[in-house]
């Protein structure tokens, strides 16, 4: 029996990697694989709003079973921004430090400094919608620490740990992460799927 085939709406070659090590019972191939090289829009003002666009882009243009997810920083003291903005919070063309930046600009005389990775996944499959959600709680730290990671991570602290996701190995920050959580879900799911 062949393996059912799913994109994952996504031209990052780490994340692809990772999901594929946890759903080999699928094939997973990417946005590249399926010659799919658009500019999909991203612009609902919610994470699973995002994830719903990029999914249905694909099974609207390709017709095949896929899923997307987005991925926002929710700081309670800030209203939960920047949320669905998180990736050009400081600008349309920002990068990653200009981010934090901000962020750390915002919060310099705040003292509740409590936060949450967020990751909305949804999956087409079948003619059928499903949505997953991963949360990971934390704190903003109010200096970066570590070198790894990207994006928020080295500004962001875990509830129960010490340390930044910045300055945690890829397997250590996976399997507390909100993605880790969001795709551990996917994966339950789709492995029970028949």
């Amino acid at each position: 029996m062949s393996k059912l085939k799913l994109v994952f709406a996504t031209n990052n070659k780490n994340k692809l990697k990772e999901v594929q090590a946890m759903l080999t019972n699928f094939k997973i191939v990417s946005l590249a694989d399926i010659n799919c090289f658009d500019d999909i829009p991203e612009t609902a003002n919610t994470l699973e709003g995002n994830a719903i666009l990029k999914a249905n882009y694909i099974t609207e243009k390709f017709g095949l079973n896929c899923f997307a997810d987005d991925t926002g920083l929710e700081v309670k003291a800030l209203n939960n921004a920047p949320g669905v903005y998180s990736a050009r919070y400081a600008s349309e063309k920002c990068n990653s430090e200009d981010n934090m930046a901000k962020l750390l600009n915002e919060l310099e005389n705040i003292q509740n400094r409590k936060a949450q990775f967020r990751t909305a996944v949804a999956l087409n499959i079948e003619g059928k919608q499903y949505l997953f959600e991963g949360v990971c709680t934390g704190e903003i730290l109010k200096t970066k620490k570590g070198k790894d990671g990207f994006g928020y991570d080295p500004i962001f602290k875990p509830t129960g740990y010490t340390k930044s996701f910045a300055e945690m190995e890829m397997r250590e920050k996976g399997a507390i992460s909100h993605r880790g959580k969001a795709i551990e879900k996917l994966v339950t799911f789709l492995n029970s799927y028949s």
